[in-house]
């Protein structure tokens, strides 16, 4: 698996070395990120079909049956990050089950997003009740998980939604605790997952205590 380069943010981000530590991802995570980027398509007179879990092949134009050129996709993906990104909704219970692990935890957010849109993103986070630490990098998230957990003496949980990143962490920081999560209840049933090795829970009411018992708090 390719080791992806640490992201900046790393560089001086300081953490409790004595708290645990959770790691969180956003879009799919704590973002509702599809259904806004779906109103996005449908004022540039697309329309998305949830068919797969891949987000450039679920674009179309209506009545079309092959998908957008996958080089368009990225061009809308990246304008959006840039235009819409304020209209995404939280997803539910997300900012309350940070609060919550937050009196025991050191939370860092961990997103891949196009390069520009760390301060949008930042805002969306501080807006929607989630001003933690932010990084953002590119490509698997072993590495930059890894980098993080070993700041701490604490166990530490990682939460993403794409099994990639999940397979990544859990070859590069194996002692982390991994859980999948899906906020959009559509694309649930077309997420790749490993159970076995990572452990599924689609809503924060579960998943918020779900990471304080791994992490033995609360």
């Amino acid at each position: 698996m390719v080791k992806a380069a640490l992201p900046a943010e790393l560089v001086g981000l300081g953490l409790d070395p004595d708290r645990p530590l959770v790691v969180v991802d956003v879009d799919e995570v704590l973002a509702m990120f599809v259904r806004a980027f779906e109103r996005f398509l449908g004022g540039h007179g697309l329309e998305m079909r949830f068919e797969r879990y891949a987000l450039y092949q679920n674009i179309f134009r209506p009545g079309a049956r092959d998908h957008l050129d996958l080089a368009e996709g990225r061009r809308l993906f990246d304008l959006f990050f840039l235009t819409d990104m304020a209209d995404i909704e939280a997803a539910p219970g997300g900012a309350e089950a940070l609060a919550a692990l937050a009196r025991d935890c050191s939370i860092v957010i961990f997103t891949n997003a196009p390069s520009g849109s760390r301060e949008a993103r930042a805002r969306w986070l501080a807006a929607n009740g989630l001003d933690y630490p932010l990084v953002c990098g590119q490509g698997p998230k072993g590495h930059g998980v890894a980098e993080l957990a070993s700041r701490t003496r604490g166990p530490a949980a990682f939460v993403d939604d794409l099994l990639p990143n999940l397979e990544s962490v859990a070859e590069e920081a194996p002692r982390v605790r991994r859980f999948q999560m899906v906020a959009d209840e559509r694309l649930r049933p077309l997420a790749f997952g490993d159970p076995a090795r990572h452990r599924r829970i689609d809503a924060w009411a579960e998943l918020g205590p779900a990471i304080a018992e791994a992490l033995g708090i609360g």
